[in-house]
């Protein structure tokens, strides 16, 4: 399952980068009953390099983080330091390619979900590659105007979706979730 949160207007950060204003509602995402079962029932993450930066990874990799779970980060370049995480969260530097880390985590989950929450580039290639099976898309009442679209570079031609749930996840996001239609 890939899943990111968008402006109204199909923006995933601002004409900055910044991401800020799609999570004013980030603490109670976190009390979420779909989120804690979100949680409870992933297996390994998969993160692109920029995700994995745009927080300070020796402060959030840490028991506190949300996926308590192998975390394979995709990359041209592992950086030279990096959080030793604990006994649930590990990280690993994937950098042969998107197919590699899919399969990497799914041997670590298990029977459970892999989940990818992104960055663009990351979603993109697992949609455009057929290796997502479910799309979420939270939506946040604000509109950006410019900055980073998710659905940019998508072969939308090879993309079916079929909508299997609606839910206003917290008071101002309404989450979408998709099954790929193969």
């Amino acid at each position: 399952m890939a899943g990111m949160t968008m402006s109204l207007d199909g923006f995933i950060n601002d004409r900055n980068g910044s991401a800020e204003k799609l999570s004013p509602d980030f603490s109670e995402l976190l009390d979420a009953p779909s989120f804690k079962e979100m949680t409870k029932n992933t297996g390994a993450v998969i993160m692109g390099r920029h995700v994995y930066e745009m927080a300070d990874p020796f402060l959030w990799i840490n028991d506190d983080y949300e996926f308590q779970v192998p975390i394979f980060v995709l990359t041209h370049t592992p950086p030279a330091k990096f959080p030793k995480g604990n006994d649930r969260l590990t990280l690993t530097f994937v950098t042969d390619g998107v197919e590699s880390a899919i399969s990497q985590a799914k041997n670590a989950a298990g029977d459970k979900i892999v989940q990818v929450i992104g960055g663009a580039s990351t979603i993109q290639q697992c949609l455009n590659s057929g290796l997502c099976d479910e799309l979420q898309i939270d939506i946040m009442p604000v509109l950006l105007g410019k900055g980073l679209r998710l659905f940019e570079n998508i072969d939308t031609d090879k993309i079916k979706l079929e909508r299997t749930n609606l839910e206003e996840t917290t008071p101002i996001r309404t989450s979408m979730t998709f099954r790929l239609v193969k």
